[in-house]
């Protein structure tokens, strides 16, 4: 937002130089991109928060500078206009949705003369980068900026009817507006009509149609408060982002819509001549409420710690326009302005009260407390999984927790949310902060396929990371949505090793499912069972299911599927896991067990058996340990070989059983005798082969 310190000196009467108001309006939260010299002017943007539409005025800013000065706005003034005739006897308004437009107003003026605006109006203009177009046009700019109330002016000759209708649009309905492009309208989206066509976009811009000329005499001024979801989903629609639109969707003033159409009239009067109708005509069928809130002085101190004098908690809020209906010792009851639609809490009056009062003026404390500090539960676990993957190799990234919808039912979800309806199971975002980022995101994968995928865009090949955070689903009507901790981790490229520029091999799916054991065991929690299973997201028969030892399941890892690599233009070999870490950390912890080193030697064992590829190694282990064979202290996995002389269903499976007796060393013969024992459950259970 562009502002003109003589203008703005005009209305507040401020001593303060351009550089000092630049320090003061930042540290009251209006922060000040640049101040640029320009004709004897100084122009300063300002960085109006998306909460604060009334400062994308002249007016508003005017405000603040007031009470940083304590002092008062002066109302910008006019030569009355020349008025004859009433507004209804020439002209009519129609509001048929009253929900997108809760108020509009229209008055005439008659007999004006259309011409360059006069020197002053046109270089004011020029200096906040407004280009001039004609004296009326230049006029309704000019209050804009002035007030913050959008202003549109129609050729009252070329309204067919002489009549104004406020509707949705037909379906396929064509409208040619001002910057000269002809737009296709659907029923979602507000325009003012006359008696046969639209004639302007309701908010943004109006029709080539109607547009002042040099011919135009008589002007209809077109003033009113239009719904903001309405104005801002149109503009993003069409890709129309103008000074009418950015206000409406942040939400104006509605009842400044009067007050800003009698200066533009009057000013039309003064500069293009002309006799404006008695009054206008104003539909307003729901006058808003006035807002009251109920203030206590001390809790500035109690939520900021600043000892303010309640005259200066006074002078605040009534420069502010912060009326105080009523006193007492204990509770002020304030109302708010109209402008201000951002103050609906006692704890946004000690905001305002707070950054004019000088947020630098809040000293450093703890806060007191009567016990000692401590970590909440659960993060010193999450910080020894984090530092495990870390020292694996792996990088920590944080995503938004905003996706597009273009990921709807493109993953699978963990079996927490898995349940979910896939139409209704997202949470939607009503006024996304990042345009098509609309759903809070119910698994943590995007977000790493696109870090994935900016590293390869910059030529790093590979790549290992990992994230925990929350995701989301939608829960029952009148609940909050479920949340939930989610770990997950991609990993692709080479396996790089220390002092090594060339990786030896690449990676596959055994370095992800082994880092995440790893994490995992960091955590003593453990250990995790791995499956065979279809998952969506997932190349089939290299995807497995991850759950607990009691067989709970949690989560998902294998490579990833063609389909989805090939939507984000990855061309080597992707591999994710993801899994529910809240169910993870729930899970009971492991006790740590100690006992004294073997006071007799061990004996092992090499075992290898041909068995179908279906069979997994988890199984293979399960059933070691299920045998119970005297003084086998369990087993471990040596390798796997397919190829020559294997039929093509089959796998060779080694395994190293260890035995060792805690009484005695133990005898070859004995030795042999528990492992054929062992050998005959496995080829028995399995259909397997000795090999």
């Amino acid at each position: 937002m562009l502002i003109s310190y003589n203008w703005l000196r005009e209305l507040t009467g401020t001593s303060l130089t351009p550089m000092e108001l630049r320090e003061r309006l930042t540290m009251v939260g209006l922060a000040i991109d640049a101040v640029e010299e320009k004709d004897g002017d100084s122009v300063i943007d300002v960085e109006v928060p998306s909460n604060r539409p009334d400062c994308l005025s002249h007016v508003g800013i005017a405000r603040e500078v007031a009470v940083i000065e304590s002092g008062e706005v002066r109302a910008p003034s006019s030569k009355p206009a020349r008025a004859e005739g009433r507004a209804t006897d020439l002209t009519s308004v129609e509001i048929r949705d009253a929900g997108l437009c809760p108020r509009y107003a229209a008055r005439l003026v008659r007999g004006v003369k259309i011409g360059p605006s006069p020197a002053w109006l046109a270089k004011r203009l020029e200096e906040i980068g407004q280009r001039p177009i004609n004296n009326v046009a230049d006029i309704t700019n000019y209050v804009l900026h002035e007030l913050g109330q959008p202003l549109h002016a129609f050729d009252f000759a070329k309204l067919a009817g002489h009549r104004i209708v406020v509707r949705r649009a037909v379906a396929g309905e064509k409208l040619k507006t001002l910057d000269g492009v002809e737009r296709t309208l659907d029923p979602n989206m507000l325009v003012i009509a006359d008696a046969d066509r639209a004639v302007a976009l309701a908010g943004i811009m109006g029709g080539e149609d109607t547009e002042i000329s040099t011919h135009t005499t008589d002007v209809l001024i077109e003033s009113a408060y239009f719904n903001p979801d309405s104005v801002r989903q149109t503009a993003r629609k069409l890709a129309m982002d103008t000074e009418a639109s950015r206000r409406f969707e942040r939400g104006a003033d509605c009842e400044n819509v009067l007050r800003a159409q009698n200066r533009c009239v009057e000013l039309i009067f003064e500069i293009a001549g002309g006799v404006a109708t008695e009054d206008a005509i104003d539909v307003y069928p729901s006058p808003l409420p006035a807002r009251t809130i109920e203030f206590r002085s001390a809790r500035v101190e109690s939520l900021t710690s600043l000892r303010v004098a309640e005259t200066d908690m006074k002078r605040i809020l009534n420069g502010l326009g912060i009326a105080l209906q009523e006193e007492s010792t204990a509770v002020w009851k304030c109302v708010p302005p109209t402008w201000r639609s951002d103050l609906e809490r006692e704890e946004d009056l000690v905001e305002e009260i707070a950054r004019h009062y000088g947020y630098d003026k809040i000293a450093s404390e703890l806060p007191p407390s009567n016990q000692s500090g401590e970590h909440q539960p659960k993060e010193l676990k999450i910080r020894k999984l984090r530092r495990t993957l870390q020292a694996l190799g792996f990088d920590e990234a944080i995503s938004f927790s905003f996706i597009e919808i273009s990921y709807d039912n493109q993953f699978e979800l963990i079996p927490e949310f898995n349940t979910q309806d896939p139409e209704s199971g997202f949470v939607t975002l009503k006024n996304p902060i990042i345009e098509n980022e609309v759903r809070m995101r119910p698994t943590l994968i995007p977000g790493l396929l696109n870090s994935l995928r900016h590293n390869l865009n910059h030529g790093v090949r590979n790549v290992r990371l990992f994230e925990t955070g929350r995701i989301f689903a939608k829960s029952d009507a009148d609940e909050l949505p479920k949340e939930r901790e989610a770990l997950a981790s991609i990993i692709t490229g080479g396996a790089m090793e220390e002092s090594r520029a060339q990786a030896p091999r690449e990676i596959d799916f055994f370095d992800i499912k082994g880092s995440l054991e790893a994490a995992i065991a960091a955590m003593n929690r453990g250990p995790l069972r791995f499956t065979s299973a279809r998952v969506k997201h997932l190349r089939e028969g290299q995807s497995a299911g991850i759950s607990l030892a009691d067989g709970t399941p949690i989560g998902s890892i294998g490579r990833l599927a063609d389909i989805v690599a090939d939507a984000h233009k990855l061309r080597q070999p992707v591999f994710v896991a993801e899994l529910d870490l809240t169910r993870l950390l729930d899970a009971k912890e492991l006790s740590a067990q100690y006992s004294p080193l073997p006071r007799y030697p061990s004996v092992v064992r090499d075992l290898t058996i041909l068995v179908d590829r279906q069979v997994t190694l988890d199984e293979l282990l399960s059933t070691v340990d299920k045998q119970q064979v005297e003084d086998c202290r369990g087993a471990q996995f040596v390798g796997t070989y397919e190829g020559a002389n294997i039929p093509e269903d089959k796998r060779a499976v080694t395994l190293r059983i260890e035995y060792r007796s805690d009484e005695r060393t133990l005898r070859d013969e004995e030795v042999e005798q528990r492992q054929r024992s062992l050998i005959d459950s496995l080829l028995h259970q399995y259909s397997a082969q000795l090999h």
